[in-house]
């Protein structure tokens, strides 16, 4: 296929930068080149952020990145530069703190101007291409820009250096000195009354439209009620934390944020019914959803729970797995609706119209998996839904009731309605994939999510012991020392994609990678496993913590273009990589009997005093971690086992963890080791209890 233009990002192997090769901006990537060009020809940085299945940063593309014109005016008076939020976190998190800060909202695309030193002095999200109901539009924005910067660059300097003082000063901003103590159990009750005040108990979730899964917010209501259901002043609030979890588990597996037809989960949903979604699929939302449906499947047997396992373990690994090992980071919402077809639609890969669905399965079956479904003859989205008219006469797929349900109403056995709806959701994945054109697929690796979906794998093995699920966490581990990780200095690498990218790994890396290398060893009694932790975090420690007022920042020391180093308690899409690192270093700190880190587990706590006493509902995970470092727990217990944050050893005689910890390297010396029989510990609170003999009476105490 031949292009007008094609600008140096065609160099680049990021796929969203890629996306932008051929626009006729004179793109830069984020990159030493672009800062010297800015600052040898005194010109402002247009900075546009985006990652590669963003809606709209695709809009913004085609209206202005795409036009002539515009890109005359951009290649003329700025240098820009195009970077991948998902690829480069720092410099992300840092400008859209500012634009936040100033306009009160945020989103991608990003579109910020910075002076030749990186200082911002103007910035918001999307822009239309022209003016629009008093709104300037990204072509008026721009001229009045360079025209402002060609008056009085200096004028506007003094403004960039004036706002990123503003900015550094709100962000190392320290609390008040308080001498009082925090207390874990009351953090974590705060946290549980704000869900509760804000929960759905129609349809599950928390708040109104739109509304997304948030599994850190499900995972710790897990935690809050396994730490309590036998507190018999807490008892109640616990089983509500727990029934809270489970019906929206339930809600959003019939939603029609769950892909009925090809498994795995969309971004968010719409509406309050979890019924009509953003279509997009991100990898660290199957990972955290896995993580939670194997605590919910484990705590309850429930057979949804381990359907829904198995779904997301298959959708992954049908549509998103790395031929080596690894997953790739993402699908796009939209995508054509036929071949041939001239513009992408959102949904269009998973949307349906009656008739297709006659003609499919058939006028019986379609019958039956119409009532299952929700089906209507003219569509079952609420205009509302559909501001743009792509959904005019689809359905999207969302359960009406139960299988029972639907075989009352049809008239049949529960064997034949799912025999229905099995084959017709195999006949129509077959459909949809030879006949539809696929969503545009994110190809690149992202250590930190293939950290968090390690957890996952290892997780689901925990809760099912299927070895096919336990070899692809592995495998993913596998993919990431050999291609990602550097031996010789312990240092991880961002992402990968046709070949490691030249991007040093950041915070969130680390965490969510030692996270999984620590399930990963608790379900395989790997030392390697936990050998490698605990090598990554030295390095973490090494390159992200501050040694003066405790936590860790996002970037390391070393990187030298990033005016401010932001750290990040709070949680988003994704866990706060500041908790996972908490959480990890108790852990590890415990089990390899490692002092120091107990220190610095108690200095992390103390860093984040303010935020947590204030507003601990907008960090969840720091509050299980929290919990976790206040009962200071460690239990060696087996599988199917759910216990928060629980840490599985095997007292090897000659292993790693017996060279870091007195404690388990006097249990396995002992005489009772040597006898060929097994025996349990159960340690807590820094302590362990007598020895342990057979499941029967393993089992006893922990439910003790």
């Amino acid at each position: 296929m031949s292009h007008n233009f094609t600008n140096r990002l065609i160099n680049e192997k990021s796929p969203y930068l890629l996306q932008h090769a051929h626009n006729p901006v004179d793109w830069y990537p984020w990159s030493e080149e672009a800062l010297k060009k800015a600052k040898d020809e005194n010109k402002p940085i247009f900075l546009s952020v985006g990652y590669s299945t963003c809606h709209w940063c695709h809009v913004m593309e085609h209206e202005s990145f795409e036009n002539e014109s515009i890109a005359e005016i951009m290649n003329k008076y700025f240098v820009n530069v195009k970077d991948n939020r998902e690829e480069n976190p720092g410099v992300d998190k840092l400008y859209m703190t500012y634009i936040q800060l100033t306009t009160g909202s945020g989103g991608w695309p990003m579109s910020v101007f910075l002076t030749p030193d990186l200082n911002p002095f103007f910035g918001s999200s999307y822009f239309p291409p022209e003016d629009q109901n008093g709104r300037p539009g990204f072509k008026t924005l721009l001229n009045r820009i360079a025209l402002l910067w060609v008056s009085d660059s200096n004028k506007v300097k003094a403004s960039g250096q004036n706002m990123i003082q503003q900015l550094k000063t709100y962000i190392e901003a320290k609390p008040a000195q308080d001498s009082k103590q925090i207390d874990a159990s009351q953090v974590a009750e705060n946290t549980y009354a704000h869900f509760a005040s804000s929960f759905d108990s129609e349809y599950g979730g928390f708040g109104t439209a739109p509304k997304f899964p948030t599994p850190v917010q499900l995972q710790f209501l897990i935690d809050f009620y396994m730490y309590n259901h036998k507190n018999a002043e807490r008892a109640k609030e616990a089983q509500n934390a727990l029934d809270m979890t489970l019906l929206t588990l339930r809600k959003i597996a019939a939603g029609g944020i769950h892909d009925h037809v090809g498994g795995g989960f969309h971004r968010y949903s719409t509406d309050t019914k979890w019924h009509v979604p953003h279509f997009e699929k991100m990898l660290y939302d199957q990972a955290q959803l896995l993580s939670v449906y194997s605590s919910a499947y484990q705590i309850t047997g429930e057979t949804l729970f381990l359907e829904i396992i198995n779904d997301i373990v298959k959708y992954v690994l049908r549509d998103l797995y790395h031929t080596e090992g690894g997953f790739y980071s993402a699908e796009d919402a939209d995508s054509l609706p036929f071949e041939g077809a001239s513009k992408k639609l959102e949904g269009a890969f998973c949307i349906w119209e009656n008739s297709e669905l006659q003609d499919i399965l058939g006028l019986v079956n379609s019958y039956v998996f119409g009532l299952h479904y929700s089906v209507k003859e003219d569509g079952n989205v609420d205009p509302e839904q559909d501001p743009h008219n792509e959904l005019l006469k689809k359905n999207v797929l969302i359960e009406s009731g139960t299988i029972q349900d639907t075989a009352k109403a049809a008239s049949m056995t529960l064997g034949e309605v799912k025999n229905i709806l099995d084959d017709g959701k195999q006949k129509l994945w077959e459909y949809r994939s030879k006949v539809r054109p696929c969503p545009h697929r994110d190809e690149k690796i992202i250590t930190s999510w293939n950290g968090l979906m390690i957890t996952g794998l290892a997780r689901a093995y925990d809760a099912t012991q299927d070895t096919n699920i336990l070899n692809l966490a592995i495998s993913t581990a596998e993919f990431i020392y050999s291609n990602l990780y550097n031996p010789s200095t312990n240092t991880l690498l961002r992402s990968y994609c046709n070949g490691p990218s030249d991007i040093d790994g950041f915070l969130d890396d680390y965490s969510y990678t030692i996270q999984g290398l620590l399930y990963l060893y608790q379900v395989t009694f790997d030392e390697r496993w936990i050998e490698w932790a605990y090598h990554l975090q030295e390095k973490q420690n090494e390159l992200f913590y501050d040694n003066e007022n405790g936590g860790y920042f996002v970037v390391s020391k070393a990187d030298e273009n990033m005016l401010i180093r932001m750290k990040e308690e709070q949680d988003g899409a994704e866990p706060s990589a500041n908790a996972i690192s908490l959480n990890n270093i108790v852990r590890l700190g415990t089990i390899l009997d490692l002092s120091g880190y107990r220190t610095q587990s108690q200095s992390t706590i103390e860093s984040f005093k303010l935020a947590l006493n204030k507003f601990p509902f907008a960090m969840p995970a720091l509050v299980s971690s929290f919990m976790l470092l206040f009962v200071g727990e460690f239990k060696s217990i087996v599988s199917r086992v759910f216990l928060p944050n629980k840490m599985v050893a095997f007292a090897k005689a000659d292993g790693f963890i017996v060279q870091k910890n007195q404690v388990v390297k006097q249990i396995a010396e002992s005489p009772k080791a040597a006898v060929n029989e097994p025996v349990a510990y159960i340690c807590e609170n820094f302590a362990c209890g007598l020895p342990i003999y057979g499941t029967e009476q393993l089992c006893k105490q922990l439910n003790q």
